[in-house]
């Protein structure tokens, strides 16, 4: 990988730790995160934990039987704000899977300070918008990262 290359984050067991830094287009007029720009932080980490465990979106587009993923809910508690110029690390876990049903764990740290945590619930589907079951690879790349029964950090 070039230096010049974004980085994807890395695996702590089977935790997906994702650095993000917050911008001057993330906060609102004091430097405080704007609530909306915690949930594209947690899209670039379940992302990039689909990345670095090998799962494409453009391969999972590109099968005889396409599909995507859509988030159904989320679940998120503010605890504390972020500001201007901070280093997080967004950290992510896919807890379990529940037919079409994928649910995941997430939190925003500053440091070992948990900022926001998030419950996620997604869902595979049909390029008509339809649930649908995840295909037998998907299950299998995401096996070695699922919890037997759901677990927070």
């Amino acid at each position: 990988m070039s230096s010049d290359q974004p980085s994807a984050g890395r695996f702590d067991g089977r935790i997906h730790i994702l650095p993000v830094r917050v911008y001057y287009e993330d906060t609102d007029f004091t430097g405080i995160v704007y609530h909306a720009s915690y949930l594209r932080f947690f899209e670039r980490g379940r992302s990039d934990f689909l990345r670095v465990a090998g799962i494409v979106h453009g391969a999972l587009l590109a099968t005889e039987d396409p599909m995507a993923f859509a988030v159904l809910r989320m679940e998120i508690d503010f605890i504390k704000a972020a500001r201007i110029d901070d280093a997080l690390t967004v950290r992510t876990a896919f807890e379990t899977t529940r037919g079409p049903r994928i649910l995941i764990a997430q939190e925003l740290r500053r440091g070992e300070e948990t900022l926001v945590q998030a419950k996620v619930e997604i869902c595979c589907i049909s390029l008509a918008g339809r649930p649908r079951k995840p295909p037998a690879t998907l299950l299998a790349q995401l096996k070695p990262f699922l919890e037997p029964s759901p677990s927070s950090f």
